[in-house]
């Protein structure tokens, strides 16, 4: 059974998250249902080339999704490029700086444990079956890359991107992990005409929260199913970021409960469950 959690559209959906410049905290646990997630956009470029902060008491994660970037974390410096992943322990200070555009996907989460900056480049990833891998069939094709994952350290924090066959369905056959996980997706590369619709629900009889998605927009699963679905001739894209809810412990991709009905053929996520090569432990 999953935990008994209100659901409220006008808490689920934040729209236009990727529209302003600087770096901007969409979501967070004070504005929204979410007991520990929070979600942040980067965005800089010539007019505004530089952004510093403090992690705090948070546990933070990048995926850059444009450009590439000199990060510094506590003085030291990095290089990301497009698709990289950064983790970064809490109690940091932090300076992003481009000389290009540039587009970085932040998740955060508050945590009690000390755990190490890890950088993830994309091109292992790659390599990784346990990280990108093809999900789905007929109708429900998809590309997962899995950023922040079992290859990181971390506390509560797991992060990626999807994108979808034109037309078709994702997050299918319809799953829910309310009791180990609350997540988030953030719609990209979705340009106009392009939408999508997703779902929250908790009973399938009574949809808590059904709408058009576009890009920039973000979408709250602080429990229940959320399936959704690209419009004809375009795919829907969406960046997924989840917080365990017991730090490190409920910490698991792919541990759900597939709706009763469309449990015949699993979970679609199996291959996420093969030991990662590069696994950090």
């Amino acid at each position: 059974m999953m935990n008994a959690v209100s659901l409220d559209k006008k808490q689920l959906i934040f729209s236009g998250t990727a529209s302003k410049r600087g770096r901007f905290a969409s979501v967070t646990p004070k504005n929204s249902s979410l007991a520990h997630l929070g979600y942040a956009r980067i965005r800089l470029g010539a007019d505004e080339p530089r952004v510093a902060f403090e992690t705090g008491e948070r546990e933070t994660a990048f995926i850059v999704m444009q450009g590439a970037c000199d990060v510094r974390v506590n003085g030291e410096r990095y290089e990301l490029g497009t698709h990289d992943g950064m983790y970064i322990p809490r109690g940091s200070s932090v300076e992003v700086s481009c000389k290009e555009e540039l587009d970085i996907v932040e998740c955060s989460a508050d945590v009690t444990g000390d755990y190490p900056l890890q950088i993830v480049r994309y091109a292992d990833v790659k390599q990784d079956p346990a990280l990108k891998f093809t999900a789905g069939g007929n109708a429900t094709t998809r590309d997962l890359n899995i950023i922040i994952g079992k290859n990181v350290q971390a506390g509560r924090l797991l992060a990626g991107f999807t994108r979808s066959a034109p037309g078709n369905w994702t997050s299918w056959p319809p799953h829910e992990h309310t009791k180990l996980l609350e997540e988030l997706y953030v719609y990209f590369d979705m340009p106009a005409p392009a939408f999508g619709i997703q779902l929250v629900y908790t009973e399938p009889e009574r949809p808590e929260f059904a709408s058009v998605v576009r890009d920039g927009d973000a979408v709250l699963m602080p429990a229940g199913y959320h399936p959704n679905v690209a419009a004809p001739g375009h795919s829907i894209n969406f960046i997924w970021m989840m917080a365990a809810h017991r730090e490190v412990e409920d910490r698991q991709f792919g541990v759900v409960n597939v709706q009763p009905g469309f449990d015949q053929a699993g979970s679609g996520l199996e291959a996420s469950q093969k030991p990662a090569a590069s696994d950090a432990r």
